[in-house]
């Protein structure tokens, strides 16, 4: 976070989606709070007070003295202790640089990234409408479904592993999960799973578990979103939506397109894996090579489509807006997901 800020390069700064200017001259400015929301629920930042960008976007201080510090810092701590002010203080003193710049004062305030079980963090009181998050140099009020977000992960159960206690077995569809048996034995031969009835594989895999009400066997909402039936579910994600589309011809709106909805397949994350994945390969070039005699098809990019549309599917929000959406182009490949990686962006 330090790396962020150096005071030696003060004059090549601009504002960003890490660095944020205020006077400070009169006082603590109000908007000083939105800036700390947002940059503790994204990606962490720096607040540098007594500094104003000119309409050029140079820099100048704003006149602060060695007098006006201990009441600015003063004001910070105890608005960061007052929880009708702010939700949770993150800062320690190591997060308040005071450097001269002439003969002018700043204070510069590294604010982290929130972890997950403390986002978000609002100000005034107020939890929907004192959520912020940071967008290129700006604060923006965070929409309820962003901070249902934040809320849900929380926990350190995920969502889908939750134990859907009112859908039964049968609900599966068992095309999906032999598929996906055939798939586990040619990759992993002689594995003693093989040897399991499909309801103890499932509950192997965490697919699904023992209901604490009714000490029965029910899929988890992991096994329902990639073993499921696209009609059930959007029972338990109501914003399911997982959607394919190609386009190679500028002039036509696409030229393939497969949609969850659609009704022709199991709309489920398994089968949409695959048959999307079969889609983005089939105009890579594969350079003849032989290992010990067999040909082999499988090439870095083979390996990093794979690994990039697994990490799509598994890292989406499947209760927040929109869904998950494979946009094939003649000179890109874009895949999009609602939600936040848990382990972070790094």
């Amino acid at each position: 976070m330090k790396g962020l800020f150096d005071i030696a390069k003060f004059d090549s700064y601009k504002e960003n989606n890490r660095l944020e200017v205020k006077r400070a001259n009169g006082g603590l400015p109000i908007a000083l709070w939105e800036t700390y929301s947002a940059f503790a629920n994204t990606y962490g930042g720096v607040i540098i007070l007594g500094v104003k960008e000119r309409e050029d976007k140079i820099w100048e201080t704003t006149g602060l003295k060695a007098a006006d510090k201990e009441k600015l810092l003063d004001d910070l701590w105890n608005l960061l202790h007052n929880r009708q002010k702010v939700n949770a203080n993150l800062l320690t003193e190591d997060d308040i640089e005071v450097y001269d710049v002439g003969e002018d004062l700043i204070i510069v305030i590294y604010v982290p990234m929130a972890k997950r079980d403390q986002r978000p963090i609002y100000i005034n009181d107020d939890l929907f409408d004192g959520t912020f998050r940071r967008d290129h140099s700006g604060d923006y009020h965070c929409t309820k479904s962003q901070v249902k977000a934040m809320l849900r992960d929380q926990t350190d159960d995920t969502i889908d592993m939750k134990v859907l206690d009112d859908i039964p077995m049968e609900d599966l569809n068992y095309e999906t999960i032999h598929a996906y048996r055939n798939s586990h034995r040619a990759l992993r031969p002689g594995h003693p799973f093989e040897r399991l009835d499909d309801n103890e594989y499932l509950r192997s895999i965490g697919a699904a578990a023992i209901s604490d009400n009714d000490k029965k066997l029910h899929p988890t909402a992991a096994g329902m979103l990639m073993f499921g039936d696209e009609y059930n579910i959007v029972r338990q994600f109501p914003e399911f939506f997982l959607d394919y589309r190609e386009t190679l011809d500028p002039a036509t709106r696409w030229t393939d397109r497969l949609q969850s909805s659609s009704g022709e397949w199991s709309g489920n994350i398994f089968d949409f894996y695959y048959r999307v994945y079969n889609k983005l390969i089939k105009d890579i070039k594969v350079p003849f090579k032989t290992v010990n005699g067999v040909r082999i098809d499988n090439t870095p990019v083979h390996d990093a489509l794979r690994e990039a549309l697994a990490n799509c599917l598994v890292n989406a929000d499947y209760f927040g807006v929109r869904g998950v959406v494979i946009r094939k182009e003649q000179d890109k490949l874009i895949l999009e997901n609602p939600g936040y990686i848990r382990t972070g962006k790094k």
